[in-house]
C-alpha cells in the first residue's frame, strides 16, 4: 500500500513538473508568434492586393472584348447570337504571346511564333458565323495555332476536332486549352491535309491556311448538309476565302472575300 501511495505521489510530482514546463515553454512561443505576426500580416496583405489587381486586370479585359464585339463585330455586320456570345467569353488574350497581350483585342492580326499568326477578331468571328456551328454538331479545325479559334468553336456549341502541324505550337495549345478549362478539345499533331478521318464526318470544316485546292480528304470528311470554309490561293499573295457545301447531288463552293492568310504547311 505504501508503494501504491508512493507512486501516485511521484505522478502528482511528474504532473506538476509537465505542467509547469509547459507553462515555461510558452512565453517564448507568444514571442516566436509576435515575431512572426508582421511577416504573416504582409504576405497576406500581398496576397490581397495581387488579388484585387487580378479582378481589376480582368474587368479591363471583359470591357476591352465587350468593345470588340461592338466596334469591330457588330458595326460590320456579325449578327449570329452564338457567334458573338463566343467572342464575348473567350480571353483573347490569354491566346497571344506575352508581348502582344495589350494589343490582343486590337483590330489585327498577331504573330504567335514559328511563322504562324492569331487572325484578327473580325475574321474569326465571320468565319465562324459562316461555318454555323452548333450544338451537338462535330466542328473540324484545320490549324489549331494559339487555339483560340477552336476554343471560339466549343463556347458557339460544337464538338470540336482540331489538327496543328507545327509540335511546339500543338503541345502549348493542348496545354493552355486545358488549363482554361476546354477539355472537350480534342487536338492532335499532324498534317491536316488528310483531316481526321477517325470522327468524320464532320458538320463544319474550319481551315486556318491558305491552301492552293480544297484538299479532296476534307471534301470526303465533310458531311451531308456541312459547310466548310477554306482559304484558297497562293501563298503570300491575296487569296479567297470560299464557303464550300455539300449535297447528295453535288459540292457546291462560293466566294466570300478576298483574305490573307498564312500558307497551308505539309509535312516534308
Amino acid at each position: 500500500m505504501m508503494r501504491v501511495g508512493r507512486v501516485r505521489r511521484l505522478s502528482k510530482q511528474a504532473r506538476f513538473f509537465i505542467r509547469g514546463s509547459n507553462k515555461a515553454k510558452a512565453p517564448k512561443r507568444r514571442g516566436r508568434l509576435v515575431r512572426l505576426l508582421p511577416m504573416i500580416l504582409c504576405a497576406l496583405l500581398i496576397g490581397t492586393l495581387s488579388a484585387l489587381a487580378g479582378d481589376e486586370e480582368g474587368a479591363s479585359f471583359a470591357q476591352e472584348r465587350r468593345s470588340m464585339v461592338r466596334h469591330q463585330l457588330e458595326s460590320r455586320g456579325i449578327s449570329d447570337r452564338a457567334t458573338l456570345r463566343a467572342m464575348q467569353t473567350v480571353p483573347r488574350h490569354l491566346f497571344v504571346p506575352p508581348r502582344y497581350t495589350r494589343a490582343a483585342y486590337q483590330d489585327s492580326p498577331l504573330p504567335i511564333g514559328y511563322a504562324q499568326t492569331i487572325s484578327q477578331p473580325y475574321m474569326v468571328a465571320y468565319m465562324t458565323e459562316q461555318a454555323r456551328p452548333r450544338e451537338g454538331q462535330r466542328a473540324l479545325e484545320v490549324g489549331t495555332g494559339s487555339g483560340y479559334q477552336a476554343a471560339i468553336l466549343a463556347e458557339a456549341g460544337a464538338s470540336v476536332f482540331t489538327i496543328e502541324i507545327v509540335p511546339e505550337l500543338a503541345r502549348s495549345a493542348a496545354e493552355r486549352l486545358e488549363r482554361l478549362g476546354y477539355k472537350g478539345i480534342k487536338l492532335r499533331q499532324g498534317d491536316g491535309y488528310f483531316g481526321w478521318e477517325e470522327y468524320a464526318p464532320y458538320d463544319v470544316i474550319l481551315v486556318t491556311a491558305a491552301a492552293q485546292y480544297i484538299p479532296p480528304p476534307l471534301l470526303q470528311q465533310l458531311k451531308v448538309g456541312g459547310r466548310m470554309i477554306i482559304p484558297v490561293g497562293s501563298p503570300f499573295s491575296v487569296q479567297t476565302l470560299m464557303l464550300v457545301e455539300k449535297t447528295e447531288q453535288e459540292v457546291r463552293t462560293r466566294s466570300l472575300m478576298p483574305v490573307r492568310f498564312v500558307p497551308f504547311r505539309r509535312t516534308e
